[in-house]
């Protein structure tokens, strides 16, 4: 039986800003966390579908039919749709204790089943280094957020594209112990890249109620090195996720940037501020949004830039598309993004 492995990835950006001579690394592509955990009960492999309630896995696939579950509660093997490519770890992340850890993130992907009932705990969202997952991936695009209006107040968003320029790109939450800044984030439960423009690694903790940005770095040590450190950690996500939740979280960048002495402040404000459902390339989710509202500023409070990220959360699927606005964009959910990634078998 195949185990679908596939990663989500915290992903805050950090870009160059000539005033403080570094690439500065802003948390504000939040976030792509989503680990496809296969689900318990069964969907015939022919039953059609509209939307993820209409199928026991909760996902309705981009052809109209619900993704299958296997008998024994995995993933189905056919129609190909997800990537095998490696071994589960050992059950958890390393700094897991045997309190942070749920029995559904010690057993895997295949130990989350949707229940729908608006909240998403942190059991539903398995996420540790090991997993992966293809995301269609558009940069300098038009969007539009607002989505169709349902009956209270849920909404129906689109992000299929075709979005000119989209291209697949695979997202890899990766074992942190090795790296040349390791000792520097103890604790750490994965890196991956933040953008598809560049090549810095996000360094995340997962804890029992937040996935947590603990700081960047560039892949390798050399005299223009980047490592910046969050103080304290940046929370992309705090669980459990309702509609209406809110956190704020104020934090001082320190570190090197480019090789250069850097620091600076970042004010993060995130909201649940949505609720209804998102049709991607892979298929159509129950979605939460997650609004964050990113501020920036320098030493003397001047300010660098804003920014806006829409993250849309599923349970057992984690983020399944995120929209990263431009800096200093105006518009609030009609504007040309920054990036655009969304799940794609």
């Amino acid at each position: 039986m195949r185990e679908s492995n596939w990663p989500g990835a915290g992903a805050h950006e950090r870009r160059g800003d000539p005033t403080v001579a570094r690439r500065s690394v802003s948390g504000a592509a939040l976030l792509l966390l989503g680990w496809l955990a296969a689900m318990t009960g069964c969907a015939a492999n022919g039953a059609r579908c509209v939307v993820g309630a209409d199928c026991a896995s909760g996902v309705c696939r981009s052809d109209g039919s619900c993704l299958p579950v296997a008998d024994d509660g995995g993933s189905s093997d056919d129609g190909g749709s997800f990537d095998d490519g490696g071994s589960f770890d050992d059950g958890g992340p390393a700094d897991a204790s045997p309190t942070d850890a749920s029995p559904e993130l010690d057993a895997g992907p295949s130990g989350c089943a949707p229940n729908r009932d608006g909240t998403i705990t942190r059991s539903e969202v398995p996420i540790r280094a090991g997993l992966r997952a293809t995301f269609k991936t558009a940069t300098q695009v038009m969007v539009d957020l607002t989505g169709e209006v349902l009956d209270g107040g849920r909404r129906a968003w689109s992000l299929v594209g075709p979005f000119e320029g989209d291209r697949d790109v695979l997202i890899e939450l990766r074992d942190p112990s090795d790296r040349w800044f390791a000792d520097q984030f103890g604790g750490a439960s994965y890196v991956t890249e933040l953008t598809s423009t560049d090549d810095l690694l996000g360094i995340f903790e997962i804890t029992g109620d937040a996935l947590l940005l603990r700081g960047v770095a560039s892949p390798e040590d050399s005299l223009t090195r980047t490592r910046l450190t969050n103080t304290p950690a940046v929370g992309t996500l705090r669980f459990p996720l309702r509609e209406g939740n809110r956190w704020v979280d104020e934090v001082a960048i320190s570190g090197q940037a480019l090789g250069v002495i850097t620091a600076y402040d970042e004010r993060y404000e995130s909201h649940v501020d949505a609720a209804g459902t998102l049709e991607t390339p892979f298929g159509t989710f129950e979605v939460l949004r997650v609004r964050t509202d990113l501020h920036r500023t320098n030493a003397f409070g001047v300010t660098l830039a804003r920014v806006r990220t829409f993250a849309f959360v599923s349970e057992c699927f984690g983020t399944v598309a995120v929209v990263r606005s431009r800096d200093n964009e105006t518009a609030i959910e009609r504007f040309v993004a920054a990036e655009v990634r969304r799940l794609t078998p």
